[in-house]
């Protein structure tokens, strides 16, 4: 993608929603250069994909908007991982490969793990609570969902900064232009996060615990632990722990600043923390943290009345099917107290996500934690948040908060 292309990009990542308004007036489906997809921006629409797996494959869904360079390239080739992951999966591939995830993600094991989430949400807060002002991102967004899903997948503790760490630079690197060397050094960062995963791995072959690489290891192997099957399971648990703590994160950080822009609101849920959860659907549906997923037609389809040939690129717009004014009322107004409605936040059918009931804990957790503890936050006048320009985890580069 050249820079000129890449610019316009960004400045729709920055901000979707008119284009979305504008797109979803138009009959049929409209084709974006930026995005170089059909962009499916109606709700009706967005669900039919969904609920036709067959027709529209998953294959292309983690599409990067850059190239790495070659010399970059060569240090990934180093790492680990480049095998099937369940985002991009169809079939009966994607159901093997989802099933473990759903069990080391399911009520129970979220139910277990919140008592730690509640004293780490707690003890982030207590970092900060006495300074008067904080940047949320990097002092609590960007460190709880880590250390929960790292929980989870039985990563040490020491273990979750660099994981986390690379994770970001792993979406740098695929959804950003940098220069060489910072492409290098990003796919440097990236390698040693696999080589950690990897490590993991040989550990719990070597000694299972209850916990979910463990789970994934039973899945993937009969007995013995081999190259093919470490290199599987890396790409396995890098995909899992990149959705597990980059779109929590986000979600954080576009569900505070959307409260605090609407200062009525957060007093309201200040007021009546009862209303949280219907907050957290709110803030979801309003700003979707990922706003959607790429899908090529496996075969000649008609969707929205354009008929499309085999192989076509589409870009399944989440964000924009939360908006859709057929489906809600003042759907470009953040209200808290509207009536709940399944939005497609956390996608819809075979392809849902199945971290979904731990992320919306870990929000209502740091909901909890900021209203009762610190029900005068506001955002800073000095410090404008600027969005992070990404279609997959979009949220503020920074949140600069006072009290």
């Amino acid at each position: 993608m050249d820079r000129e292309l890449h610019a316009r990009l960004d400045e729709l990542q920055r901000d979707p929603y008119p284009l979305y308004t504008r797109v979803r007036q138009i009959e049929g489906l409209t084709r974006l250069a930026e995005l170089d997809a059909w962009l499916v921006a109606r709700d009706a629409d967005v669900r039919e994909v969904l609920r036709r797996p067959e027709d529209f494959s998953s294959a292309v869904a983690l599409l990067p908007d850059v190239l790495p360079s070659p010399a970059a390239l060569a240090v990934l080739g180093g790492g680990f991982g480049g095998r099937p992951v369940v985002v991009t999966a169809d079939g009966a591939q994607h159901q093997q490969l989802r099933a473990p995830i759903v069990r080391g993600l399911s009520p129970a094991r979220v139910t277990a793990v919140l008592p730690y989430a509640a004293e780490r949400a707690a003890a982030l807060v207590d970092t900060f609570a006495k300074d008067g002002h904080v940047e949320l991102m990097s002092a609590y967004a960007k460190r709880l969902p880590g250390e929960v899903i790292g929980r989870i997948v039985g990563l040490d503790p020491a273990d979750v900064p660099g994981v986390v760490h690379g994770g970001h630079r792993a979406e740098e690197l695929l959804f950003r232009p940098l220069e060489e060397d910072e492409q290098i050094a990003a796919a440097e960062d990236v390698v040693a996060m696999q080589q950690t995963l990897d490590r993991l791995v040989q550990e719990r072959h070597a000694q299972p615990r209850q916990d979910l690489c463990t789970e994934l290891i039973t899945s993937v192997t009969d007995g013995d632990l081999t190259l093919e099957h470490r290199h599987q399971l890396v790409a396995h648990l890098q995909n899992l722990l990149i959705a597990g703590h980059l779109t929590t994160t986000a979600l954080i950080g576009t569900t505070v600043l959307h409260l605090l822009r609407h200062p009525g609101q957060w007093e309201l849920l200040c007021a009546e923390p009862e209303r949280i959860p219907a907050a957290i659907e709110e803030a979801a549906r309003y700003d979707t943290a990922l706003q959607g997923f790429r899908r090529i037609t496996t075969r000649p389809v008609t969707l929205a009345g354009t008929e499309l040939p085999a192989g076509a690129t589409l870009f399944i717009a989440f964000g924009a099917a939360n908006r859709d004014e057929t489906r809600y009322a003042r759907a470009d107004t953040f209200d808290i107290t509207r009536t709940p409605s399944r939005h497609l936040a956390f996608g819809f059918g075979v392809h849902s996500c199945p971290g979904s009931q731990l992320a919306r804990e870990q929000l209502r957790l740091t909901l909890e934690e900021l209203t009762r503890r610190l029900p005068g936050l506001r955002l800073a006048e000095d410090r404008p948040v600027t969005m992070r320009p990404t279609m997959i985890h979009r949220s503020p580069y920074a949140l600069h908060l006072n009290w």
